[in-house]
């Protein structure tokens, strides 16, 4: 668990990595709701211009919230999260969440903490996600 008391503006959160995977979007599909070929038919994802089916926006973002709540512990409370989508993640695909402190307000114990999502591609690191913003409580 992160303690308040010990942070510091500037600190990163450990990276989290994780391999997208086709059984794991269609399960995002099934769960949210999403049934939008772009994310469960190849044919239809090539047709309008993409190499196969990619991951949801939302999907890429829950895994920057997964970054955030793993790094935050028990006992703390994302109190908000915000994020905008950029680019599209295709299947195969190496997504890190990563996140850096950027503000502490001592009188109400949170963290306010930027976000990202990357992946490498062709030898060029993208963003996904970029600036996003997450806003933690801490006991």
């Amino acid at each position: 668990m992160t303690s308040f008391d010990a942070l510091e503006v500037g600190v990163e959160l450990p990276p989290l990595s994780r391999v997208v995977a086709r059984e794991d979007v269609k399960a995002y599909a099934d769960a949210g709701g999403d049934q939008n070929p772009l994310h469960l038919d190849d044919a239809f994802a090539r047709s309008v211009g993409f190499d196969g089916i990619i991951a949801h926006g939302m999907f890429t973002m829950g895994h920057m919230a997964a970054a955030v709540v793993g790094w935050a512990g028990s006992g703390a409370e994302v109190q908000r999260i915000t994020a905008t989508c950029r680019s599209p993640v295709s299947m195969g695909e190496t997504i890190v969440a990563g996140g850096r402190v950027r503000a502490l307000d001592p009188a109400e114990r949170t963290a306010t903490v930027e976000t990202w999502v990357t992946v490498d591609r062709d030898g060029n690191r993208e963003f996904p996600i970029k600036r996003g913003e997450a806003v933690v409580g801490f006991p």
